[in-house]
């Protein structure tokens, strides 16, 4: 039986850790977390806020997805496009969910993320 969500992955191209720490660390203020030794060695990095845990590994060839996303429920998310776009990041709101307020969004290296939170 599935009990909890761990982690999504999503995919980078080499050498770009640093670009995905400023953006995942620096703009949307998630926590880097080490990745165990053998993994370390693949590149990449993870990152955690709160419960949510996000995987960035290292891909050949890389293309980002460009359907494919997680979801990330965010508090007052007015602010928290606020700041998105304050350190570049562009925003695209979306009404296409009822009951929610979302937006869309991509990471340096063009992975989409939506960010919502509940409209009541």
């Amino acid at each position: 039986m599935i009990a909890a969500l761990d982690h999504v992955q999503l995919a980078a191209p080499e050498g770009a850790e640093d670009l995905l720490r400023a953006y995942y660390a620096g703009t949307l203020g998630m926590t880097e977390i080490p990745k165990p030794p053998v993994l370390a060695a693949r590149g990449g990095c993870w990152f955690q806020a709160g419960p949510v845990r996000l995987h960035l590994g290292v891909e050949k060839d890389f293309r980002p997805a460009r359907k494919a996303h997680p979801g990330l429920r965010v508090t007052d998310i007015e602010a928290y496009a606020s700041r998105l776009e304050a350190r570049g990041a562009e925003v695209r709101w979306d009404t296409g969910l009822p009951g929610h307020r979302r937006f869309f969004s991509h990471d340096p290296v063009g992975n989409r993320l939506e960010f919502l939170e509940s409209a009541g």
